[in-house]
């Protein structure tokens, strides 16, 4: 193949690599698939570089992409919070959040209404249909105080 085609060997490279990063997350593939594509702007400007010289070029170039991701990019993504801290735990997504006990409590242990079912809770003795706050929760048990009415 011509030199001059080359460049575009190397953007259909970065394009597979970013596009398997699409099917399989992990920013690897991501950051090989932009050393690809520098290698193809390269080549745009240097078009008759020896295939040697583009093997080593493209090394460096996968070299520096991924040391910025692990040095630059990564520290800054793991500092933003993503809300779903609580995502499989909903026991703690309950908490704040004020139900109506369908159950009394009584000694301490009672039920609420959550959705369309019911979870035990631990708090002060309530009759039924009292409002109740979660506070936390203790295994699969919630705790829950007497919510204030206003």
């Amino acid at each position: 193949m011509g030199g001059m085609a080359m460049h575009y060997i190397w953007w259909i490279v970065a394009l597979l690599l970013i596009g398997g990063e699409v099917v399989m997350p992990g920013y690897f593939m991501l950051w090989i698939g932009i050393a690809a594509a520098a290698m193809g702007i390269t080549l745009l400007a240097v078009p008759g570089m020896a295939p040697l010289a583009q093997a080593v070029l493209f090394a460096v170039f996968t070299f520096v992409s991924c040391f910025v991701y692990w040095k630059y990019v990564r520290p800054r993504i793991a500092r933003i919070p993503s809300g779903n801290e609580r995502l499989n735990r909903r026991g703690e997504q309950l908490i704040g959040q004020r139900l109506t006990l369908c159950d009394a409590i009584v000694n301490g242990r009672g039920k609420a209404r959550v959705g369309d079912g019911m979870w035990l809770v631990n708090g002060p003795d309530l009759p039924v249909g009292a409002t109740v706050e979660v506070t936390g929760i203790e295994g699969t048990t919630l705790r829950v105080k007497a919510a204030d009415v206003g």
